[in-house]
């Protein structure tokens, strides 16, 4: 493969060096931050053998090389360009200029929620194992494992222990992130996380025990009240109160001496914030997340299949838009209070979602006779069934477009189904093939069935609808 004839023959397409705001590469595709992506000569960009695809999300126009290819290709793109030591935050960071205030807004919650993902799936798969050993009825007739077999009961406890670590100190690796995220002192987040968390403090979760009782406890200052209430396994007031730290520190910073700076600003900040989160900013934003929430189970509760259809048809257009990784923070909460909503839906329509992109790209895999589409299909069906969607979708369906109407038809069916039923996740994870480990044992069944319909229709309706568009095509070149 000549690869610094793909690298010229790219930036060509492009528009040339003057059109390269940045780039950098991942695993499997060149990333870029274009000043104007409409001279993009895309027709020959689809034409070279190497490119498996192209799409553009986020301020970021990205072309699939695959594995392998695209470090050597960058590493000669670099040179034509000057780009070279650019990292996927410059292209990130360039890209994010062209966004407007909403893909902004979604593209910061991402950055928070993202880095913290990978211990809210931890927690919530070691949910999954505590409740398959206490699960009456699943492994032997009427009893729970640990029923069964009394000494694995410590065990349950130890892994029940692990699981809820992560959801009930959920504010102080939110504080860190978003603190971070929104220029302040990410310890100084953590902090404050701790400080929403303290053990002194009434247990978030054994609210609604001392409001029966009135037995809310509070500190008296000076004849004003503030309630010592917790916010364990919260989002939205850490969210907030990470935000107002953040701005109090780097406010401080400009008016404190810096003899004084690592004295005073860190007391200042953490007390100033503290205050205001426990007064103001914490009650508020508690009310507001528990309406998030609650509106959250009326919506999935009163709309039923009927809303779970339309949410599966929507699913995929959301995520071309890059609106679905505001979902994150939605599920987080949903999650976090999982004793109230029982676990998330949004991974289940997710997954419907992206495992209906793979069985039409692998439709198309079947019919086309396109030696260069049939390796992208191929590899890119099998990524979504996965839950990795983007090459599927903007590579193929998207490109074709009927496999991508065939997609949405078979998501929105088995999404239907699977809301009918009440599925629910108790855990992030992969959204395809490999979420089963993610879902309550009660809809495990029904949420396999629900994957079996979403691939058989996306796949059968693509089919039909390729059909049906080769014959168009013919007549078009007949005519």
């Amino acid at each position: 493969m000549n690869y610094p004839q793909i690298a010229r023959e790219t930036l060509e397409a492009l528009g040339g060096k003057e059109n390269i705001a940045a780039a950098a590469h991942c695993a499997t595709r060149l990333r870029l931050a274009l000043h104007d992506e409409s001279i993009v000569d895309q027709e020959k960009l689809d034409a070279m053998d190497s490119v498996k695809g192209t799409f553009s999300t986020g301020g970021q126009y990205q072309i699939i090389f695959g594995s392998g290819t695209v470090n050597k290709v960058y590493a000669e793109f670099a040179q034509l360009t000057g780009t070279g030591g650019m990292s996927t935050a410059d292209v990130k960071s360039a890209g994010a200029k062209k966004m407007n205030p909403l893909q902004r807004f979604v593209k910061m919650l991402s950055d928070i929620f993202v880095p913290i993902i990978p211990a809210i799936v931890a927690g919530g798969l070691l949910m999954g194992i505590n409740n398959l050993l206490t699960a009456q009825g699943l492994f032997v007739d009427g009893k729970s494992l640990i029923e069964a077999y009394p000494n694995m009961a410590d065990l349950a406890a130890l892994i029940n222990t692990f699981a809820n670590a992560a959801f009930v100190f959920l504010p102080i690796l939110i504080g860190f992130s978003a603190t971070q995220r929104f220029g302040g002192n990410p310890y100084l987040g953590a902090t404050l996380g701790m400080l929403m968390v303290h053990p002194d403090l009434l247990n978030a979760y054994n609210i609604a025990d001392a409001l029966a009782k009135n037995e809310i406890p509070v500190w008296s200052i000076f004849g004003f009240e503030i309630e010592k209430i917790g916010y364990q396994g919260t989002v939205l007031p850490v969210l907030a109160a990470s935000f107002i730290l953040a701005k109090v520190e780097l406010s401080l910073r400009k008016i404190v001496p810096s003899i004084f700076d690592n004295l005073l600003t860190p007391l200042l900040t953490i007390f100033i914030t503290g205050i205001l989160t426990f007064t103001l900013v914490g009650p508020l934003t508690r009310t507001a997340g528990n309406l998030l929430s609650d509106g959250m189970i009326w919506l999935y509760d009163t709309t039923g299949f009927v809303g779970g259809a339309l949410f599966g048809l929507l699913y995929a257009p959301i995520v071309i838009t890059g609106m679905h990784h505001s979902f994150i923070a939605v599920e987080t909460q949903l999650l976090a209070d999982i004793a109230k909503t029982g676990g998330s839906f949004i991974f289940v329509v997710a997954t419907m979602s992206n495992v209906a992109q793979g069985a039409a790209t692998l439709a198309v895999f079947m019919r086309t006779k396109n030696k260069k589409l049939k390796g992208t299909a191929s590899a890119a069906g099998v990524s979504a069934l996965l839950g990795i969607t983007e090459p599927a979708l903007f590579g193929v369906n998207l490109k074709l477009r009927y496999p991508f109407i065939g997609a949405l038809i078979g998501s929105s069916v088995a999404t239907a189904y699977v809301t009918f039923f009440k599925v629910k996740a108790i855990a992030l994870g992969a959204a395809g093939l490999p979420g089963i480990i993610s879902i309550q044992h009660e809809g495990l069944i029904q949420y396999v069935i629900g994957m079996v319909i979403s691939i058989v229709v996306a796949f059968a309706v693509t089919m039909f609808l390729g059909k049906r568009d080769e014959k168009k095509q013919a007549v078009q070149k007949a005519a």
